[in-house]
């Protein structure tokens, strides 16, 4: 995909490049397969704000993605539009069925329109084809990757993002390499797609101007070192003052910036290397 770069005219504009959206073949979405969701600002179901920095943002339609497929095993479809979803990194492919149902699912890499995509337990190895993991070979790139078997793919979802099969041997599990580095043991019931996730340049965008992170909803920031002491414990002093802590802290007085807050999960035994391992 090709990066548009703008014409430096103003100062927000100097620097600042945007989607060239060639892959794109279709403007508007597929009405069935929509919905309105409430804003909510961060805020929680009691109105209180859990997540700062949110709120406002241009109007947008949630396309209902369908990350699972499995009740289209061995029925082919055709892929009839590539869209964008302003809800995710990754670009949408829409397809049409053989029994007449449209669904949209997460677009691969190189993939276009009147390609076939099918789900089965073993089928060729086409962008956008999903079979289960045991069926890949060592060494082949995966995407949407279940985790849970019958859930849904929950892993490799953004743009560009690809997995790695690294090993078949053991009985049960099948060695993932995620973008990360980290190794992992993933069920071999579990169903993946094959290829790349679409819109690989996603990472290479420069936003370029304020105005245009308002418009994806992300409200401004400000360092906790210019606040007041009563707002933050990096606040006061006269002036441009060091934060007087010995380590950093969070607005709630918690370490920061390094400090590890993971507890141990139950799926940490399927880690095979850390990805904090070098």
């Amino acid at each position: 995909m090709a990066i548009k770069n703008y014409k430096p005219t103003t100062p927000g504009r100097r620097g600042m490049s945007g989607y060239s959206f060639d892959e794109i073949t279709k403007s508007k979405p597929e009405k069935k397969l929509t919905v309105r969701l409430n804003k909510r600002s961060g805020r929680n179901n009691q109105g209180r704000i859990t997540i700062r920095h949110r709120g406002g943002g241009h109007k947008r339609l949630y396309r209902l993605v369908d990350f699972k497929r499995s009740d289209k095993s061995n029925i082919e479809g055709i892929v009839t539009a590539v869209e964008y979803d302003p809800y995710r990194t990754a670009y949408i492919m829409l397809i049409n069925y053989k029994d007449g149902e449209k669904r949209y699912h997460l677009a691969p890499q190189d993939i276009k329109v009147g390609d076939k995509i099918i789900l089965a337990d073993k089928v060729k190895l086409k962008p956008g084809n999903r079979m289960l993991l045991k069926n890949f070979p060592v060494g082949f790139m995966v995407y949407n990757i279940e985790i849970t078997k019958g859930k849904g793919g929950q892993m490799i979802r953004s743009a560009g993002s690809a997995a790695k099969v690294v090993s078949q041997e053991d009985d049960s599990y099948t060695q993932i390499q995620l973008p990360s580095g980290e190794v992992r043991l993933v069920s071999k019931d579990c169903y993946a797609s094959f290829g790349e996730v679409s819109n690989s340049d996603h990472s290479n965008i420069t936003i370029g101007k304020a105005g245009r992170t308002r418009n994806m909803g992300r409200r401004p920031q400000v360092r906790g070192k210019v606040m007041n002491p009563n707002d933050h414990p990096h606040g006061g002093g006269e002036g441009n003052q060091p934060i007087g802590l010995k380590h950093p802290k969070t607005p709630w007085g918690m370490p920061a910036l390094g400090y590890k807050t993971r507890r141990r999960k139950y799926s940490d035994r399927l880690i095979v290397k850390s990805r904090h391992r070098k």
